[in-house]
């Protein structure tokens, strides 16, 4: 069902009101970082924030339509780093141009979120259950095609990460806003954006007024596997190689990202615009963190009560 134009009225204000919140806690914590280090607000800085998130972005949108249907995908950092180590194979053991290792990496990441789809949705195994595993093949499988050992590609891949001459950004990070922009509006403006919603909503209402699920679902999976191959070649271009280790738990950070962006861990409620700027807020929390010298385990600390708040903020919202 259409939503009727006092429901657009209020679904509109309800996100206008999300995302000026959302800039809101972000503002704070460039101000905040900006009084407590004095290398922190620079040019510099926030171009270098910018250029280091296209890959979590990403795959931060796949996570947030898998969540939204009311799954989770826990094996996106370990396909991200299996799509990055079959870039490099390919185009160091291989020989092969990067279009054609590219296309491989990409089909990978494919191919594993049309499994993770296709075991969860058809056989009916908790998408939790068959992540999990997925996230231990994915890692292995990475593993064997590196030898456990960081390949470097070079220069051939590093175009993409490089800031362009005319702005000081990269194309990854045009491809990322791109990829946001239209799941957005795929998420807002499109018959699938809304048979998404009310799968996470009442799968079983949907399937009772007369629509199989089921390939909707598998087809979230496997964008989610999509968007894992483009991080694959994105974090390759920003490190000029593969490696096994790379995007140890990424599916954390995506999770976050979603989970302060306003995505509903039930399914049913999410946006790719809100998750966006959750990414960008764990990118400054990180990055301030730093700048001010706190060390690894604290800033650990504190990134996870950020997670857990958003958690009772979720369920609070919820509840109400």
């Amino acid at each position: 069902m259409k939503p009727s134009g006092l429901g657009r009225i209020s679904l509109v204000n309800r996100d206008l009101k999300q995302y000026v919140g959302l800039v809101g806690v972000l503002g704070l914590l460039v101000v905040v970082f900006s009084l407590l280090s004095d290398h922190f607000f620079s040019a510099r800085t926030l171009t270098t924030i910018v250029n280091q998130i296209p890959d979590l972005t990403v795959v931060a949108v796949g996570m947030t339509l898998v969540l939204i249907i009311g799954g989770i995908d826990l094996s996106v950092g370990s396909v991200l780093a299996l799509s990055s180590a079959t870039l490099g194979l390919a185009m160091i053991d291989w020989g092969w141009p990067f279009g054609l290792a590219a296309m491989l990496a990409i089909a990978v990441g494919v191919v594993f979120g049309v499994t993770n789809g296709t075991l969860s949705v058809w056989f009916g195994i908790p998408s939790f259950i068959v992540t999990l595993g997925m996230l231990e093949v994915a890692r292995g499988a990475a593993y064997l095609a590196t030898d456990s050992q960081t390949r470097y590609i070079g220069k051939s891949v590093e175009f993409i990460g490089v800031p362009l001459g005319v702005v000081p950004i990269s194309p990854a990070v045009i491809v990322a806003f791109g990829i946001v922009l239209m799941s957005h509006l795929m998420l807002t403006r499109t018959v699938m954006g809304r048979y998404l919603i009310a799968i996470g909503t009442n799968d079983n209402a949907v399937r009772m007024s007369g629509i199989d699920s089921r390939p909707y679902r598998v087809m979230v999976f496997a964008f989610s596997g999509l968007m894992c191959g483009i991080a694959g070649l994105m974090q390759a271009s920003r490190l000029s190689s593969a490696d096994p280790n790379a995007a140890v738990g990424f599916e954390l950070s995506a999770i976050a990202a979603a989970v302060i962006g306003g995505t509903s861990l039930m399914g049913g409620r999410g946006s790719v615009i809100s998750t966006m700027f959750g990414v960008l807020i764990i990118a400054v929390l990180q990055t301030g963190l730093a700048s001010v010298g706190v060390e690894e385990p604290f800033k650990r600390v504190i990134t996870g009560c950020v997670i857990i708040g958003a958690v009772l903020l979720d369920a609070w919202r919820r509840n109400k």
